[in-house]
């Protein structure tokens, strides 16, 4: 019997990584001029890593005439980041389809949270380090899968659509009991390790890629083949903020959207700046080779999310039913065409 994740989660760093995730504390609504911002792991959040390092938020606050102070944290798990925003601690919240879903159906004629704008479209592979699992079908109680968030993130909610495929809608959350919160970082360190019963990871680029170089790791699902290309993660804040923040609202908009002209056009730029701003120890070479495909497009413009939210609403996972994208994203100038 393999050991258990939890002996070996002081050797991978999983205390402390699910620990930062908790110590966001609650402050109270501030005026115009402000924003918090919560990212997760991964290339997903290069264009915030863009907005960052080149200081465009505040770049287009003083085009608006005000100048704005940026704080930025880092989370791990759509349920904690869907928290921190409940709380008032943060204004705009990074997190996958899943969690915007469930809190959009939650805050529903209260908070009213929507989406902003998405982050780009990108493949996440679920990976096992079992030799005996070749699809979803094959995991069991032997077996534990990795997922920021258990029944919240976007890996979790690809898994039971995947689930619904195989076994029919009833028997979507069929593999749940399979699932463990464990950030990307400390989930791929395990699943490279081996040895332990986490022997899944539903991932996101780069942590899949860095997976794979492992001989004994390999692709069980692939979401473009699951759903075709689609917008994994989104940014999402309150109506509230929206409204009270006019002007550093539409600041972080236009900073968003100039970071995915720039990262989309000069992917050899926009790798440096996630190694730089991440601090990563990814080879450069190698990230580019990764983001520098036709499967890998920054935009700000969503595509594809509607699938998981007709689904969710089938299923009884939302108790709301959208009828398009454009009722869980905010209407504004940009993004003008999704889906």
């Amino acid at each position: 019997m393999p050991k258990s994740f939890k002996t070996v989660a002081a050797s991978v760093g999983l205390g402390l990584s699910l620990l930062a995730g908790s110590l966001v504390a609650p402050t109270v609504a501030h005026a115009e001029g402000e924003i918090r911002i919560a990212e997760q792991f991964g290339i997903v959040y290069l264009l915030l890593n863009v907005v960052r390092d080149q200081n465009l938020i505040e770049k287009h606050g003083k085009e608006e005439g005000i100048d704005i102070k940026v704080d930025w944290t880092q989370l791990s798990g759509g349920a904690a980041v869907n928290d921190a925003l409940l709380s008032g601690s943060i204004d705009i919240a990074g997190a996958g389809v899943g969690p915007l879903l469930t809190i959009w159906d939650r805050t529903h004629g209260k908070q009213n949270v929507k989406a902003v704008a998405s982050l780009g479209n990108f493949p996440y592979y679920l990976l096992s380090n079992n030799p005996n699992v070749k699809t979803i079908a094959d995991f069991s109680d032997k077996d534990r899968i990795a997922v920021p968030a258990v029944g919240v993130s976007v890996q979790s909610r690809f898994l039971q659509y995947a689930a619904a495929k195989q076994w029919g809608d009833k028997e979507f959350n069929r593999l749940d009991k399979y699932t463990i919160a464990v950030p990307h970082p400390d989930a791929t360190a395990a699943l490279i390790a081996g040895g332990t019963e986490l022997s899944g990871h539903f991932s996101n680029p780069p942590f899949q890629d860095q997976a794979l170089k492992n001989p004994n790791v390999h692709v069980v699902l692939n979401t473009y083949d699951l759903l075709g290309p689609n917008s994994p993660t989104v940014l999402f804040a309150t109506e509230k903020f929206r409204n009270d923040n006019p002007k550093t609202y539409k600041a972080f908009v236009e900073a968003l959207t100039e970071a995915a002209e720039f990262a989309q056009n000069d992917k050899a730029a926009a790798a440096d700046t996630y190694i730089r701003v991440t601090k990563s120890k990814v080879d450069r070479d190698e990230l580019l080779k990764i983001i520098d495909t036709p499967e890998y497009e920054f935009s700000v413009t969503p595509k594809n999310t509607y699938p998981l939210a007709e689904f969710l609403y089938r299923v009884g996972a939302i108790k709301n039913k959208p009828d398009s994208w454009k009722d869980y994203f905010f209407q504004d100038a940009k993004p003008l065409q999704g889906s």
